[in-house]
């Protein structure tokens, strides 16, 4: 699987933004995603993730209520719809993939996911 993501930029304090994450292959339904952010000079951190059939998801405590994670199968994409954002949601927001079948619960730690995008920087002014 191999991950594309897009839809960074500049954002005032408050504001929203989408993030897109395009997978090629076929398989892209048999796996479950997520995003992940990286500021500067802090390690990478789970934002949210949502299973194979989209069923359920999963947020960090820093988003949830403000970030909605969606996919569609049909279009190999998953979504990161982000809204009210702060200063501190500046980062490199990254996609991954995990095996559905690997786990019970949705992983939040980064080594457990297969695959992952190059990163698409979201930047917050206050």
């Amino acid at each position: 699987v191999q991950l594309q993501a897009s839809g960074g930029g500049l954002v005032q304090a408050g504001g929203s933004l989408r993030l897109s994450c395009a997978a090629s292959g076929r398989t892209f339904s048999r796996y479950g995603m997520g995003w992940f952010r990286q500021a500067p000079g802090k390690e990478r951190e789970f934002v949210a993730a949502i299973t194979w059939s989209g069923t359920s998801t999963d947020y960090s405590d820093s988003v949830k209520g403000r970030f909605t994670i969606s996919r569609d199968n049909a279009k190999n994409t998953v979504y990161l719809q982000m809204n009210s954002l702060k200063p501190e949601d500046t980062a490199v927001y990254y996609c991954a993939a995990y095996y559905s079948g690997r786990y019970y619960n949705i992983p939040h730690l980064p080594h457990l996911y297969d695959y992952w995008g190059q990163g698409t920087l979201v930047t917050v002014s206050s």
